[in-house]
């Protein structure tokens, strides 16, 4: 995910300055009119930990028109500071589909049914909240038997299973 000029300006804008005495710059606005965005887009869709931030950054700073190691500084005093909320809002960004907020569940006994042979059997209620960050969420109620449940936890657990051996391999 790329990040573009109208987000870094949120995240400048959200920012508090820097401090004067770091290389006597006075706040993030200043940073950003000597950083190309293709500095902050390779820092950012690396999520580059401070050693790779401090590799790159001593990289750009011996070739020709590089920046200065004051300039390295404060980049890197930024990405210090900001890097897990650039990289959570990138995600965020880069988001299509909704994702499950919250979910909450209760098991119930059906009191009145057509046939007499289906009351008292339990039944599970389950409420999902589905929605983006920043957005209204969506709710979304199902209804479970027993037969469903052990489907559904089937299901999950195969999900866990094929999460479990992609982590494992990475």
């Amino acid at each position: 995910t790329m990040l573009n000029s109208q987000r870094c300006s949120q995240l400048i804008a959200a920012a508090s300055p820097l401090p004067s005495s770091c290389c006597g710059v006075s706040g993030y606005f200043k940073l950003f009119s000597f950083i190309p965005f293709i500095f902050l887009q390779s820092i950012a869709s690396a999520d580059m930990d401070l050693n790779q931030l401090e590799a790159f950054l001593t990289a750009q700073t011996k070739k020709q028109g590089g920046i200065t190691s004051d300039q390295a500084a404060v980049i890197a005093k930024f990405w210090k500071n900001h890097r897990t909320q650039i990289h959570e809002s990138l995600i965020n960004q880069s988001r299509w589909e909704n994702v499950l907020k919250n979910m909450n569940w209760r098991v119930d006994l059906k009191a009145q049914l057509r046939h007499v042979d289906q009351i008292n059997t339990p039944v599970a209620i389950v409420e999902m909240e589905l929605g983006k960050n920043g957005q209204e969420s969506e709710f979304l109620c199902l209804e479970f038997d027993e037969a469903k449940v052990s489907q559904m936890l089937k299901k999950l657990s195969e999900i866990e299973e094929s999460m479990t051996l992609l982590t494992q391999t990475t």
